[in-house]
């Protein structure tokens, strides 16, 4: 084992590390990192950011999560809203997977990627890698959609063909019922359901309500 891997490891055994990932775009990752950095009373890390640099999801969790919250700076940072590898490509910037180091702290960590996991970071590698690189559990979002159920399979799947723990399925929003069974009937055993109501407006006061709500299942 490498060293980074052990340092990793030994890190991880004392806190509460987390990368929020989704089966798609426009999924809720980032208002269920919001709900989980306020649940888990933790530090935020988006490590990249594509496109709206002047409302970045940075900036939502501090506004959503509460000023309190210690929100480290992306590793990058780009203007155009598009997959990483392009908005890069545009900037002349090749995406380096070894320039991310998760921020030093002593505090539970929200960690929040983009898209899904087969988001390419350059022509190699993929938020997957950037996964298996931190070395950190995963937290998989999932709204419904029609095609949702293939989308949450084959991102488990892959999760697994990769060994990389999947701690929390997130159910963010309404469910049919038949949809909700067939996808948790095919979880891990010790991966735990974490459910999210749909929220009719996302403000600070919602985030709270929806965090009370968690505390009390």
């Amino acid at each position: 084992m490498m060293l980074q891997d052990k340092k990793s490891e030994i890190q991880n055994c004392h806190q509460q590390l987390l990368f929020v990932t989704g089966i798609g775009t426009e999924v809720g990752k980032t208002v269920c990192s919001a709900i989980l950095t306020k649940y888990f009373k933790a530090d935020y890390w988006k490590p990249l950011q594509s496109g709206d640099l002047d409302f970045s999801d940075t900036m939502k969790i501090q506004n959503w999560a509460g000023k309190n919250t210690v929100c480290h700076p992306e590793t990058y940072r780009f203007q155009l809203a598009a997959s990483p590898h392009q908005s890069a490509k545009e900037e002349g910037i090749k995406i380096d997977l070894n320039k991310f180091k998760i921020p030093e702290t002593n505090n539970n960590m929200i960690i929040e990627g983009a898209g899904g996991l087969m988001v390419p970071l350059n022509d190699n590698e993929f938020i997957i890698d950037l996964i298996e690189k931190l070395n950190v559990p995963a937290a998989l979002v999932v709204k419904n959609y029609l095609g949702c159920i293939n989308h949450t399979l084959l991102s488990m799947m892959i999760l697994h063909q990769r060994k990389i723990k999947l701690k929390y399925l997130i159910l963010n929003g309404n469910f049919p019922p038949d949809t909700e069974r067939i996808i948790i009937k095919n979880i891990h055993q010790k991966t735990k359901i974490i459910k999210i109501p749909h929220l009719n407006e996302i403000t600070k006061e919602q985030i709270e309500a929806a965090t009370k709500q968690l505390e009390e299942l």
